[in-house]
């Protein structure tokens, strides 16, 4: 910093400054620090920055399966707005989440002196683990309901299983049947409520959901036992890649989408607009939880007080694969 300074002719607090995008500076003179640290290819030491400040502007982040649309999705917006806020991320990728898995990777992140760790956790298995967590350590979890020293955010899952259900039946389909996801994925079983309690408001029929796997496969194979209920005109299915794979089965079998049967996804994949037909789905807005997430968790790491829980909400689009019941 000091080679930085002497070249652009100004003090070290300058050259401070600069680096810090304070606003106490002068265009011009900005201007000559920044052409000093070019031509020397300056490189602030984040090692003895974090001893001056405490702070290294790196944060955790602690994912399981990032196959699955959902979790990625977040990781992306958590990493997109950490990058907008100017922090580095260091992602800890566990093969399942279980209490033991998510402490160590929390304490090893810890350990690698990051700010801050935010947990994406979207099994029931993993979310035990919160009741564990240091409260002194900012930490924040995405999906699972953590204990009240620990900030939650999610998207509200029951919201928008209820707005497509309700969808279908103002289309006058007369119930509703639900392909769910799997029993311990938290966001399935919220789906489910959600779906539930769409029905009861409406003193509409209710059955059980049939379970899938979130894979388009098992969407697929859960089109053989659908196409057995004769009364049966709307599915609403837990998430766009099980309906994809529904589409096909009822395609197979001649039964047209929307006159026969009316379709209604969860997530809104970047492909949904292009299946046959275009998918009716909730979307969920990943690049706001992953704004609010990093706020709650740099919030958190500044010591102010904040909201234990914060809750995105989501977005019925509808398309062309729901219309009205068929008479």
């Amino acid at each position: 910093m000091a080679d930085v300074a002497q070249l652009a002719g100004v003090s070290h607090q300058t050259v401070s400054r600069v680096l810090h995008d304070s606003p106490n500076v002068k265009g011009a003179t900005r201007d000559k620090v920044t052409a000093a640290i070019r031509q020397l290819d300056y490189r602030p030491n984040s090692m003895a920055r974090a001893l001056v400040t405490g702070r290294s502007k790196t944060l955790g982040v602690v994912s399981s399966d990032t196959t699955f649309y959902g979790p990625a999705s977040t990781l992306f917006g958590i990493s997109q707005a950490a990058h907008d806020a100017g922090y580095a991320v260091n992602v800890a990728s566990l093969r399942s989440l279980n209490r033991n898995m998510v402490l160590g990777a929390i304490e090893r992140l810890r350990d690698q002196g990051v700010d801050g760790v935010a947990v994406i956790a979207p099994l029931q298995s993993g979310a035990d683990a919160f009741r564990f967590v240091d409260g002194e350590f900012p930490v924040v979890v995405i999906e699972a309901v953590a204990n009240p020293s620990v900030p939650s955010a999610t998207v509200d899952q029951r919201a928008g299983a209820a707005a497509a259900t309700r969808h279908l039946l103002n289309l006058g389909h007369r119930t509703v049947w639900h392909l769910a996801g799997p029993t311990d994925w938290q966001d399935a079983e919220e789906r489910i409520v959600g779906w539930r309690s769409a029905l009861e408001v409406e003193n509409a029929p209710i059955v059980e959901p049939i379970r899938g796997d979130w894979s388009p496969r098992s969407g697929y194979e859960a089109g053989e036992a659908l196409l057995s209920i004769k009364s049966l005109t709307a599915v609403f299915v837990a998430n766009d890649q099980m309906a994809l794979g529904l589409l096909r089965r009822l395609h197979e079998a001649g039964r047209k989408v929307p006159c026969d049967m009316s379709v209604v996804g969860f997530d809104d994949i970047p492909e949904a607009a292009y299946f046959t037909p275009p998918l009716t789905t909730v979307r969920q807005d990943f690049s706001e939880l992953g704004k609010r997430c990093l706020h709650a968790l740099i919030t958190r790491i500044d010591g102010e007080e904040q909201q234990t829980r914060i809750i995105v909400p989501p977005e019925l689009v509808v398309r062309d694969s729901s219309g009205a019941a068929p008479k």
